[in-house]
């Protein structure tokens, strides 16, 4: 007799069900989501959809979780650079690149639709989205900081300026991509700010 294999096998993909679930809370909110939308759009019972992820809330946070993270490694990459208008050029383009990724891959930049504009007060998506932004400026403001330690900017520059600045023109490409803004004019806009920076900051 054959041997039955131990534990529960899989039953869905998960990554599968994340992308489902992150494009509807892209395009309706949050609250603008029903558990019943969730399933059809999964293929996941509503047992099925509670028991992997806890609840709404849980799938959502999921969803949140599993996109931020690639703008983390956006930023981790671009300061390992050795010129710091080249870890600005990472930042900006490689940002626009994971806003326009084609939608079988993506949802879209659900960080600046569902969680900026339709998180309660009872999920941590929030919170862990603002947490990141911060660690992501961090990130950047300490990585320019040593490009002044090096002169790669001119003495007078602020630091936690530029951060800001390039935080500022990220958050605006992130929102004119989920109002249909074309790759080519997110990237003119990113050019045009690196261009300038270069030249009213460069030594």
């Amino acid at each position: 007799m054959e041997r039955r294999q131990r534990g529960r096998p899989r039953a869905f993909d998960r990554d599968h069900v994340i992308l489902e679930a992150a494009r509807l809370f892209w395009a309706r909110g949050y609250s603008g989501t029903s558990t019943r939308d969730l399933t059809a759009a999964t293929g996941l019972s509503t047992s099925s959809l509670y028991a992997a992820f806890g609840s709404k809330a849980g799938l959502f946070e999921g969803a949140v979780r599993t996109y931020a993270e690639r703008y983390r490694e956006i930023y981790a990459r671009a300061v390992a650079e050795e010129d710091v208008h080249t870890v600005l050029e990472r930042i900006l383009v490689d940002s626009v690149d994971e806003f326009c990724r084609p939608s079988d891959t993506h949802p879209g930049c659900l960080l600046s639709s569902a969680v900026m504009t339709d998180s309660t007060d009872t999920l941590d998506a929030g919170t862990y989205f603002a947490e990141l932004q911060v660690s992501n400026e961090r990130t950047l403001r300490e990585r320019i900081e040593r490009a002044l330690e090096h002169g790669e900017l001119a003495a007078a520059v602020d630091a936690g300026v530029v951060a800001g600045l390039v935080q500022s023109v990220w958050h605006g490409l992130s929102v004119r991509s989920r109002l249909g803004a074309p790759r080519e004019d997110l990237l003119a806009v990113a050019r045009c700010t690196l261009d300038l920076i270069r030249e009213r900051f460069t030594p």
